[in-house]
């Protein structure tokens, strides 16, 4: 019989990690752990890390959620995964989007011989690498300098800017920096302002940075005002991807709803928030019907949870670069292959 628990681990920052909602100086995760009675040497592994402020199971009583979770699942008697389906993991999951992901990866991970092999291919079987960005972090325009600096002295060409926190001629200056130095055709400029900008001033803060030629700005307004970003995104001068604003929508018929009415040029996938695997699968099948591009994004989980999440994104070989470079945020990290270089990341057994 299948047997579950889990491990708290505390994620320490290398830095004030800012963001428009504030600043980030530690994480708590939990590692979901699922063996067989019989052999309980083999175990799948996942992980399961609201993120703070965010997440819908960023709750107080998190930790005792997952206990509760733990005692139903061990008196299910599932004889092996394939018996556990996942109706019931969703219907026992409900606003538990991370510990929903954790368990899908924990599953498939003891499928393939608790190896932390979560999918048959490339990236797993012979390290192809897949194109990341390189994330500058809100903070004072000298430590953001320093961060761009690095990123460009590391290869990357694709850069993404967190945004929306310090003065905003400031942070056009530092874009001003980047292009002065290189076009178009040698580094991409991506922006995420976490829903900083309000909608009255959004349009001129956007043509102001369209200026600077950049790929795309993550959620410029606070998610839940539909008609503004419909708007916004019929208007922009700058394409926009939706980010925050899938978060909490799990039935299909409402994601539908969601990206008809919107019709973004982008959305952001995070299956941590948004529930997991199967739940990330069906927004992607769904913007590709609509004709939406998209890319994923890990949410600042350990390298447990970041591995699981490259070797999904590897399952579509995407040629955008994902936003998958987040394994050197701490120092306490967990030990993993995950090795970035020059703008790729990579698995090196």
């Amino acid at each position: 019989m299948l047997k579950i628990d889990y491990q708290q681990y505390i994620l320490k920052f290398r830095f004030e990690a800012g963001t428009s909602r504030g600043v980030l100086t530690e994480r708590n995760s939990y590692f979901i752990r699922i063996f067989d009675e019989v052999n309980a040497q083999l175990i799948g592994i996942g992980e399961a890390s609201p993120l703070k402020g965010l997440s819908v199971d960023d709750v107080p009583d998190f930790e005792q959620l997952i206990q509760q979770f733990c005692q139903k699942f061990n008196t299910q008697n599932f004889e092996n995964t394939s018996s556990l389906t996942y109706t019931w993991l969703k219907e026992n999951t409900v606003a538990l989007p991370s510990l929903r992901f954790a368990v899908e990866v924990a599953l498939k991970d003891l499928e393939n011989g608790g190896v932390r092999k979560i999918y048959d291919n490339d990236f797993y079987n012979i390290g192809k690498p897949l194109p990341i960005n390189g994330l500058v972090w809100m903070g004072k325009a000298d430590f953001m300098r320093e961060q761009i600096e690095e990123k460009l002295a590391n290869g990357f060409t694709c850069l993404k800017l967190k945004i929306g926190a310090i003065d905003f001629d400031q942070e056009l200056a530092l874009l001003q920096s980047i292009r002065a130095r290189f076009g178009v055709d040698k580094i991409t400029l991506r922006v995420d302002a976490n829903g900083a900008f309000a909608p009255s001033e959004a349009l001129e803060k956007l043509a102001a940075l369209a200026k600077y030629a950049l790929h795309s700005i993550e959620q410029p307004i606070r998610q839940g005002q539909r008609d503004a970003m419909r708007e916004l995104c019929q208007k922009t001068p700058i394409p926009i991807a939706l980010d925050e604003e899938l978060i909490g929508i799990e039935d299909f018929d409402s994601k539908k709803r969601l990206l008809e009415k919107i019709k973004p040029q982008f959305i952001i996938l995070k299956p941590t928030l948004l529930g997991g695997l199967v739940e990330t699968k069906e927004w992607i099948q769904l913007a590709e019907n609509l004709k939406i591009n998209w890319w994923i994004t890990s949410a600042l989980e350990s390298n447990v949870g970041l591995n699981a999440i490259c070797q999904f994104t590897a399952q579509y070989q995407p040629s955008l670069p994902q936003g998958l470079g987040t394994g050197q945020l701490y120092h306490n990290n967990i030990d993993s292959p995950l090795e970035v270089r020059n703008g790729y990341i990579s698995y090196k057994k």
